[in-house]
């Protein structure tokens, strides 16, 4: 039984739909990237980020990117992670571990009456209204030739399947030490819930069997 999920989602031009190490998406649309490659499907739910693949190919496929590649300053983190706080207090999420670096986002999601996916869409769609509304979208009034915005988020999200209250343990820690291993600081949220979360009517501590 699914009791949460280890959500990653990704800035655009992180992790492309082609690369090496595998991923989620089932076609490369632009010519320019796909000449480096098919899409990819991963053979695991695991995460394959430290899986030995060809660097130099992945990183000659960003170059072909049309747009460059998002890296959120400080500010722009700080505004997606208030659009992050209003998505939980909107829908009711409960989330027990986020973690925003300058390409990508960890967190681990209770499970809800909604989709992991839909899920993951609410927060970017959030995190990018209070990018507009604070003018720091990294691609303000740029537009595709469609008239679409352009999205600093990647298409995809990925997300691992916890099953027990120690897969839960497992990924808070993992969540909460990414920054750290990344020269970061520590990253500590007010819409994020302690794990295992208290009953209210004891107080004491509620773990999911």
């Amino acid at each position: 039984m699914v009791l949460a999920y280890h959500a990653i989602f990704t800035a655009y031009g992180f992790w492309l739909p082609n690369d090496p190490r595998g991923s989620w998406s089932d076609f490369v649309a632009s010519w320019e990237i796909f000449r480096f490659g098919k899409a990819v499907h991963p053979d695991t739910r695991a995460s394959v980020a430290h899986r030995p693949h060809d660097v130099a190919r992945r990183l000659a496929a960003k170059k072909a990117l049309q747009f460059p590649p998002v890296l959120f300053s400080g500010t722009q983190a700080l505004a997606c992670i208030q659009g992050f706080a209003q998505a939980v207090r909107k829908s009711h999420y409960t989330l027990y571990a986020c973690a925003i670096l300058p390409d990508h986002v960890h967190m681990v999601v209770a499970r809800h009456r909604q989709k992991i996916e839909a899920i993951v869409g609410h927060l970017k769609s959030a995190a990018t209204a209070a990018l507009y509304r604070d003018r720091l979208h990294p691609f303000m009034d740029q537009y595709r030739p469609t008239g679409e915005p352009v999205s600093c988020w990647a298409e995809r999200s990925w997300s691992v399947y916890l099953n027990s209250p120690s897969d839960i343990v497992r990924a808070i820690a993992y969540v909460e030490g990414n920054p750290l291993k990344e020269g970061h600081k520590p990253q500590h949220w007010s819409f994020v819930t302690p794990y295992p979360p208290r009953d209210p009517s004891t107080g004491s501590a509620n773990q999911d069997r």
